[in-house]
């Protein structure tokens, strides 16, 4: 099934609806599925039809809970102020966007008969629990649909391997592009990974999405990869071609973003960098194939600003050495095993695995 497809495709009518507003980023989608599954488990009558934006239609199809995406989109973390919904009202709304009146008004215009969000003293018609600033983004919309009386398990975050080959079996997969140079870890400390794990025998590859083309080129560059060593960059890697190059890569290096998030759906090893928010809110879970490095300043979840313009100072203090002695000490991937993974180097299994 295509993107379009599930953009296009509607349920028979009479069918009951259910509309997810989360028009964010890849990131933002992934750790939502716990939310989304929750919800699918508890309304498998209903179509669920998740309101984001238009390029993460396969991404949605992906985790199995979605049954059609709506577009949805604003610039930067904006909240749409319209949502294009077609149709009679919705007989569920569920805000897994944000807290107030900016998400919660687009969804109540269209009047559906059920509206789940947390509460917020300027739309004070609509009941849902108090919002925690210090919480995991993944626990966050699960308590949400706790207070409703939908079970929710914030580790239920996996999602299907691909069933496509990799484009690059047993790559160690860095991206150093993120949508805020604050989470943005610099080209050079990329590059320095990336050469020795080249020397040492690993296939490498760098991603970019739509516009980090001139950054992944640099990295690779100054690495000694070859230009075809850079996936993606003019526009985004399509999405299933990503995650089979995730699903079945020997780890994954990148800051706060989608493909580290991505890493962690599929279960690959990855070293994820922070600066400006602590991994407690946003990093994987506590698991041995996922090191979250970070070197706060103090006990503070947000030391920083996560869409500033320059990386952040706690992101800066982390070394090529120490990202290296992370890919180290994890373990083998799981889908290392799976058919076109391929074996790795002598070389690089003493470089990584230690």
């Amino acid at each position: 099934m295509t993107s379009r497809d599930i953009i296009d495709i509607t349920a028979p009518p009479g069918t009951p609806s259910l509309l997810v507003l989360r028009a964010l980023g890849l990131g933002d989608l992934l750790t939502a599925v716990p939310a989304l599954r929750a919800l699918r488990r508890a309304r498998p009558a209903h179509e669920l039809v998740l309101a984001a934006p238009a390029r993460l239609a396969e991404a949605a199809l992906a985790t199995g809970a979605v049954d059609r995406l709506l577009p949805a989109a604003a610039p930067g973390r904006a909240v749409p102020g319209r949502i294009a919904w077609p149709g009679p009202p919705p007989d569920i709304a569920v805000d897994l966007h944000g807290n107030g009146p900016e998400s919660h008004l687009p969804l109540r215009e269209l009047r559906p008969a059920r509206l789940m969000a947390y509460a917020h003293p300027d739309t004070p018609g609509i009941p849902g629990p108090q919002w925690r600033d210090d919480e995991h983004e993944r626990a966050r919309w699960c308590r949400l649909l706790d207070w409703f009386d939908i079970p929710a398990d914030p580790e239920d975050l996996r999602i299907p391997l691909p069933g496509r080959p990799s484009p690059a079996p047993g790559a160690v997969v860095l991206h150093p592009g993120a949508d805020a140079g604050a989470r943005c870890w610099p080209a050079d400390r990329y590059a320095a990974v990336a050469r020795a794990l080249h020397a040492a025998g690993h296939r490498v590859v760098v991603t970019a999405g739509a516009g980090e083309g001139a950054l992944a080129r640099s990295v690779a560059g100054r690495a000694g990869l070859p230009a075809s060593a850079v996936l993606g960059g003019d526009a985004d890697v399509p999405f299933q071609d990503l995650a089979a190059l995730v699903a079945r890569a020997r780890a994954v290096v990148a800051g706060d973003t989608g493909l580290a998030h991505l890493a962690t759906a599929l279960g690959t090893p990855s070293v994820v960098l922070f600066g400006p928010v602590a991994p407690r809110l946003w990093g994987p879970p506590d698991d041995p194939r996922h090191r979250a490095l970070w070197h706060p300043d103090g006990p503070g979840a947000r030391p920083g600003d996560a869409h500033g313009e320059r990386p952040d100072e706690r992101l800066l203090r982390i070394t090529a050495d120490e990202v290296l002695a992370a890919l180290a000490a994890l373990p083998e991937p799981v889908a290392g095993s799976l058919p076109g993974s391929g074996p790795r180097p002598p070389a690089a299994a003493a470089a990584v695995s230690g």
